[in-house]
């Protein structure tokens, strides 16, 4: 029987504060807590930030923890304010609008943003 690793055996446990903050270009800044086969992102955006509609082949799920964001799904747009959860599948073009103030947003990804993990994205 193979041996398993200590993620895989023993809960995790931390807090935001703990947790080192990535600061990205155009007033983002990540937080990342990651496991075997998922990754929890708290992101802090600054006022009117922008990401571009994109794909990935990762599933998320967003939280919207603070603020008000302009979310495009495909063709579709829709804005989501604290308390609201999104969910985007694989492959699906989405992008977000900040509107006119911070915002933070909790991104589940499953599985592991290996982009994130070496500063490509």
């Amino acid at each position: 029987m193979e041996a398993k690793s200590k993620l895989e055996t023993h809960p995790q446990h931390t807090d935001w504060t703990r947790v080192p903050v990535e600061r990205l270009e155009g007033g983002i800044e990540r937080q990342m807590v990651v496991g075997e086969r998922v990754m929890v992102c708290r992101l802090r955006f600054a006022p009117n930030v922008v990401t571009p509609p994109h794909e990935h082949p990762h599933e998320q799920i967003t939280l919207v923890e603070r603020g008000r964001v302009l979310f495009t799904v495909g063709e579709e747009q829709r804005v989501a304010e604290a308390g609201d959860v999104l969910h985007f599948p694989p492959g699906s073009w989405h992008g977000a609008t900040m509107l006119d103030e911070e915002v933070v947003l909790i991104d589940i990804f499953s599985p592991v943003r290996e982009d994130f993990l070496n500063g490509t994205s």
